[in-house]
């Protein structure tokens, strides 16, 4: 949709500047002015106005051009170090699920400085086709860069739908990408599903993870997601398939605004990548305090394994948000999963329960994490951890 000002109707009270999101309007010769580059064409300007001044023109895609133009679910392939990462192939497993229901293809983006054998990689997963561009500028992840050729190949094949993992450089690129393109975005997705006429149901927590919203974006195209790691099993590898590789080459390029001068590897356990660990340590407000998470690290540290938590602590601040696990955290499928101190609320359990193995450590004998817990102690912290930590370090040392 365009947003557009009446400026013979418009007084210039400033109320549309005072409520716009990003800025995108301003008084020109006392006048409200809005620049169409920077508009995400929210509609808060609409309502604030008291004259009626500020219109909405409709979509700027005809409603033939929306069915018939654009198909196909796209899988951004976010690449660190050169290799995929995991959440690429929980992507295609279900990219393909949705591409069946709606007859189109699963296809796959890759934005790399050199594409060594990952467009295999991505077609063994399930990719069609594989849309490929390649560059020294793209060596490191970059928004200005990645955004702009990633939009560039939307605007010349139009895909019905993609998805982006929610990492932490996809929850930055997947913003600036629906923003570029005028279209919808839906946020930590846990679970996706899409009718015969290629409409896709994103499904997301909201209201602080209490319910799930079921989402449609049927004004614009394509329809965008991020979805967490670690929600969708990963299929089996096929070498066997064949599949298309598109070389792309951007047409417009842009100067990044930004350089990646230093990356410093984090060392702190707590601050594992907690999707993608094997082993997780996780605490509840039954730690009772900050402090005690330092024994959760130690014993992390012993096993190789992270540091996580449920809500109820990270509000505490006795961890940072991106340990959180849960509805409105993270969902983890480690090989083994602690709790300690967790009482097991559904919120915290829906991250979780598809762990291989859970070990649940509490006082209260009767709290809920026991029912999804393979293994359970009954006592208190104070207790359990040192001598778990001691006995550990004597494993280990004889």
């Amino acid at each position: 949709m365009s947003i557009n000002v009446d400026r013979e109707k418009c007084i210039g009270c400033e109320s549309c500047v005072a409520v716009c999101p990003v800025g995108a309007l301003d008084m020109v010769e006392e006048k409200a002015l809005i620049n169409q580059d920077t508009c995400l064409s929210c509609g808060a300007c609409i309502s604030e106005c008291p004259v009626d001044a500020i219109s909405n023109s409709g979509s700027t895609k005809s409603s033939s051009e929306t069915t018939s133009t654009y198909s196909d679910v796209w899988v951004y392939a976010e690449v660190s170090d050169n290799e995929l990462r995991p959440v690429c192939y929980e992507l295609l497993a279900e990219g393909v699920k949705l591409a069946a229901k709606t007859k189109q293809r699963c296809c796959a983006v890759l934005i790399a400085k050199e594409q060594g054998d990952l467009p295999a990689k991505l077609i063994a997963a399930g990719a069609d086709i594989v849309y490929l561009i390649t560059g020294d500028e793209y060596s490191v992840y970059n928004n200005d860069l990645y955004t702009n050729a990633f939009c560039e190949l939307v605007n010349t094949y139009k895909p019905n739908a993609v998805l982006i993992g929610a990492t932490a450089d996809g929850r930055d690129f997947a913003p600036r990408v629906a923003a570029r393109l005028k279209t919808g975005l839906c946020a930590d997705c846990t679970a996706l599903d899409a009718t015969e006429s290629g409409l896709i149901e994103w499904t997301r927590p909201a209201l602080g993870g209490n319910i799930l919203a079921t989402i449609l974006c049927d004004e614009a195209k394509p329809q965008m997601g991020t979805v967490r790691p670690k929600v969708f099993k990963a299929q089996e590898i096929d070498t066997s398939r064949t599949g298309e590789i598109i070389h792309y080459i951007v047409q417009h390029k842009v100067i990044a605004r930004t350089e990646l001068v230093r990356n410093e590897p984090v060392t702190a356990t707590g601050a594992c990548n907690i999707e993608e660990a094997e082993l997780i340590c996780a605490g509840g407000r039954g730690m009772g305090s900050a402090d005690k998470f330092k024994q959760l690290e130690e014993l992390a540290q012993l096993l190789g394994g992270a540091v996580g938590g449920s809500r109820a602590v990270v509000d505490e601040g006795w961890i940072t948000h991106p340990q959180q696990v849960g509805q409105s955290g993270k969902t983890v499928t480690p090989k083994i999963y602690f709790a300690f101190g967790i009482s097991g609320a559904i919120q915290h359990i829906a991250g979780m329960h598809d762990a291989n193995v859970i070990i649940a450590i509490n006082k209260d004998p009767n709290a809920p994490i026991f029912k999804v817990a393979n293994y359970g102690i009954v006592g208190t912290i104070e207790d359990i951890l040192p001598k778990l930590i001691e006995k550990i370090k004597a494993y280990k040392e004889a």
